[in-house]
């Protein structure tokens, strides 16, 4: 199997596992924080068994960073990995697939920049600087987009002038596919249904969050839109909110810039309590905050909405799965979001829904619809994905 270095590189953080394209095992894991700052961390986790390490030293740009990188590499034998792959975020219409990375692969991840101007640039540095801190080893770029290019287009398509859609490439992309195609096949695997024929939907529920409708292993819908903006409410972006909301402020004298900054990170959960992990949401609910308790039963609302509206969609589902840090974590969201809902084959057993670990089946024995605990694996699907490009190629 290919050891694959696994690379999603930030504005200022560079995140990075070697990963066993296989088995999904990982050397070594660790990330960046900081970069540019005049103190950045550097938290780097052997899987060996030997301790791990948080190290403060000042790291100017992600060309310092990937050297910081290299040298624990080489500590641990990883000086010349097999592929490197990067987590992309925006590939636009250009990739339905990961990619081996050349000039003209890079090109047009620069051409989708002003779709997603707070990732892809942040995506190109780490491209850059692995290049150059690793010449001659093949780079692969694995899309969060590319997942959903099957949508049909009756669920792609806005319904705004259409010339105008079409010159600013409006249309809905959807985020999170590399997570949402790994825990929609591993859930087919356990319950032990051809892809081809399992119908699920799939929540992807962190700090970020998206739902997807998911037919026969292709993506036919998702909440999140030309941006990871639409959709369900996160930890600070709003999700869903009417569309002339930012009509009326920018009236009111704010900015484009401003409108964009206040939904973007001073909304969702922090917006609504003044805290953005779901975590302190619970404990301050859970200690009499009213306002932390509307936030979560918010947020819970959204996500059942979605539910409802991919289960009609999708006509029947197989399957419900939880998965991310909140679905794989949050008994509270998972029960609230499934209440009530016997009718329509969906019934949580308490005792399975408050325990367990791993991937498990959380549903009443009787009940139609399975509903699964599925923890997610970006890191592990991106090796995967990039050895079958470096075989290809």
């Amino acid at each position: 199997m290919t050891q694959v270095l696994v690379i999603n590189a930030g504005s200022s953080s560079l995140k990075y596992a070697v990963v066993d394209s296989g088995s999904g095992a990982r050397m070594v894991a660790g990330i960046v924080e900081r970069i540019g700052e005049a103190t950045s961390t550097i938290s780097h986790e052997p899987a060996c068994g030997a301790a791990g390490e948080q190290t403060q030293t000042p790291v100017p740009d992600h060309d310092a960073a990937f050297a910081e990188v290299r040298r624990r590499l080489d500590v641990v034998g990883v000086d010349h990995p097999g592929v490197v792959g990067h987590r992309v975020v925006h590939g636009g219409d250009s990739f339905t697939r990961p990619t081996l990375i050349d000039r003209d692969v890079i090109a047009a991840i620069q051409d989708c920049v002003p779709l997603a101007p707070l990732h892809n640039p942040a995506g190109l540095s780490g491209i850059s600087a692995a290049m150059r801190t690793f010449p001659g080893v093949p780079q692969v770029a694995v899309f969060d987009t590319a997942f959903h290019t099957t949508i049909p287009a009756d669920a792609r398509t806005y319904a705004i002038d259409r010339e105008v859609a079409g010159k600013h490439r409006l249309h809905r992309y959807g985020f999170h596919g590399t997570s949402h195609q790994y825990v929609s096949q591993r859930a087919a695997e356990f319950l032990q249904i051809p892809l081809g024929r399992m119908r699920a939907v799939t929540m992807h529920l962190g700090n970020g969050a998206s739902a997807c409708a998911v037919a026969g292993g292709r993506s036919v819908d998702t909440s999140m839109g030309v941006t990871p903006l639409e959709g369900l409410v996160m930890g600070t972006r709003s999700g869903d909110v009417d569309p002339s909301i930012p009509a009326i402020l920018g009236r009111e004298g704010w900015s484009a810039d401003d409108i964009d900054s206040m939904l973007n990170h001073k909304s969702g959960l922090l917006g609504l309590c003044g805290a953005n992990d779901m975590r302190e949401v619970h404990r301050r609910a859970e200690s009499g905050d009213k306002d932390a308790d509307l936030a979560r039963r918010v947020s819970a609302h959204r996500i059942r909405k979605y539910l409802g509206a991919y289960v009609f969609t999708l006509g029947h589902v197989d399957a419900i799965v939880f998965t991310a840090g909140i679905g794989e974590h949050d008994p509270w969201i998972r029960a609230t979001v499934c209440a009530g809902l016997k009718a329509q084959g969906i019934e949580l057993d308490p005792a399975a829904n408050e325990g367990g670990s791993g991937i498990r089946d959380i549903s009443t024995e009787r009940a139609a619809v399975r509903v699964l605990v599925v923890p997610t694996d970006e890191e592990h699907a991106i090796a995967e994905q990039s050895a079958e490009v470096l075989a290809m190629s």
